[in-house]
């Protein structure tokens, strides 16, 4: 969605515009933290394979001043580094689980084979080393890579186990666009998180937290409270991730000015796309070119959704349970003084080939409810959220799909919230909501697509490669807290 200046500025609140965030991030922001930047980790050339080494490991990170938050990370306390891999490489990673409990490493959005993939199955003990393979298969892109692990998945994530992937291709390589990591090419890996008043991190505390998954009145990018980034150059290309358990993100600038859309989940869009503002749902990742020319400080903000948005909770649920209405700064942006002069966006990035139904082998239904009724329950694992009826099961494959085949999925959302729906195994193509053509912005590669309350979705997807009928792939709402309690599914490719 495109948003005007004047509805902008509407949205902002203008004269009352601090009342619009909580009071504990208010206060928080009075101090500033330099945005801190995951190391990059390119991994090393072994026996014929870019190899890394990872640890999941538990340790303390302060966000808030003088209470010490006790956290879990890769290669760190908290958050991991950020992955760089090569379009064609064979990869080889290393992962050693230092926890005193069980965890998986999911590789978000990657195609790679199921054995590969991180998911519930793929459990490492503590003490244990897990050793996937694969060859990489994108194109340029921005993921990620994060715990799976079933029922504990947003317990894990929440603390700290996730982290970016970079993907470079010779596409990507031969476009002038900002592209040194740190300086003009920025991860931004967004959260919320709430905290209780010894520093540690307040999980789930009563059932709303389950019915609408965990809110924090906190955010954190990279790991940084109240952070700000100072930039160099002009034109500065940000790489956002959502990684928060439930929170959708509105982005936009605080001064209303465009930026350009140059990438979504799966990689290069066609051409740049000019906006205003771009909605997040947790695991959706965009790069957005942003110049500053002018000089001047703006910040990057998350707006309320407003109430007309199809993404928007309804009914009883919104009465009772409404989210996504708050107000966040992001991120404070200071340009420095004689800044760089970077070179204009080309105006064609890549060329995508849209997939026509005509390909699609079939079409396959699912329907994601929650029955408001469930909120009289008490706390359970499993079988409050369900896709197609059922509630996710490890001794069950939903779904079995032919290896080689191009199939239509149609995503029916049966409840009052919007949930993202996640696919593994590959990336797809949007087709329609409720029979209307994605806009621009989702015309490129996604793995993660939105489905507001009552609308259907399709989009349609290549089952290529990885023939494994004992080991299944997901499907799921990625709002952590439905996807622990049930709203999951598994297939095969075989």
């Amino acid at each position: 969605m495109k948003l005007s200046r004047r509805r902008f500025v509407r949205g902002m609140g203008v004269t009352a515009s601090s009342t619009l965030l909580p009071l504990s991030l208010f206060a928080q922001n009075q101090a500033q933290n330099e945005l801190q930047i995951p190391a990059l980790n390119a991994g090393e050339m072994q026996a014929g394979r870019q190899s890394y080494e990872l640890q999941l490991q538990s340790g303390t990170s302060q966000f808030l001043s003088g209470l010490p938050t006790p956290t879990l990370g890769i290669n760190g306390s908290f958050l991991g580094p950020t992955l760089r891999l090569k379009n064609g490489s064979d990869v080889a990673i290393s992962v050693l689980n230092q926890l005193d409990e069980p965890s998986t490493l999911h590789w978000h959005g990657l195609h790679v084979p199921a054995k590969a993939d991180g998911g519930p199955s793929q459990v490492i003990a503590p003490d244990e080393t897990w050793r996937p393979s694969f060859t990489v298969r994108q194109k340029a892109g921005t993921f990620w890579y994060h715990s799976h692990l079933l029922n504990k998945t947003g317990e894990q994530v929440y603390k700290g186990l996730a982290g970016m992937i970079i993907i470079d291709d010779e596409e990507s390589e031969s476009l002038e666009l900002p592209s040194t990591y740190g300086v003009d090419d920025i991860p931004l890996i967004v959260q919320d998180r709430r905290f209780n008043e010894d520093g540690s991190f307040r999980y789930v505390g009563m059932h709303r937290d389950v019915m609408t998954g965990v809110f924090g009145d906190r955010i954190l990018v990279n790991g940084t409270t109240s952070a700000v980034f100072t930039p160099t150059t002009n034109k500065v290309r940000f790489r956002i991730l959502n990684a928060a358990n439930a929170r959708t993100f509105n982005f936009a600038l605080a001064d209303g000015r465009e930026f350009s859309l140059i990438a979504s989940d799966g990689g290069f869009l066609e051409k740049p796309v000019a906006l205003r503002n771009i909605v997040l749902a947790p695991a959706e990742r965009v790069e957005i070119v942003v110049d500053f020319s002018d000089g001047g400080p703006v910040d990057l903000l998350s707006l309320p959704l407003e109430a007309s948005s199809p993404y928007s909770t309804i009914g009883m649920m919104r009465n009772m349970l409404s989210v996504n209405t708050e107000s966040f700064t992001i991120l404070n942006i200071q340009p420095q003084s004689n800044l760089q002069r970077s070179t204009a966006l080309p105006e064609k990035l890549t060329s995508i080939s849209r997939m026509q139904e005509g390909e699609a082998a079939r079409t396959r239904r699912f329907v994601l409810s929650m029955p408001m009724g469930m909120m009289r329950r008490g706390r359970g694992r499993g079988g409050e959220f369900l896709i197609n009826g059922n509630p996710m099961a490890m001794d069950t494959i939903n779904e079995v799909v032919p290896v080689g085949t191009t199939e239509i999925w149609e995503i029916y959302n049966d409840s009052m919230m919007m949930h993202p729906f996640h696919i593994h195994h590959g990336q797809f193509q949007i087709l329609d909501r409720d029979g209307v053509p994605p806009s621009p912005d989702e015309m490129g590669f996604k793995d993660t697509v939105k489905v507001g309350p009552g609308q259907t979705v399709r989009f349609i997807m290549r089952f290529e490669n990885f023939s494994d009928p004992d080991t299944a792939y997901m499907y799921h709402c990625h709002i952590l807290e439905h996807e622990d309690n049930g709203m999951m599914g598994q297939f095969t490719v075989a």
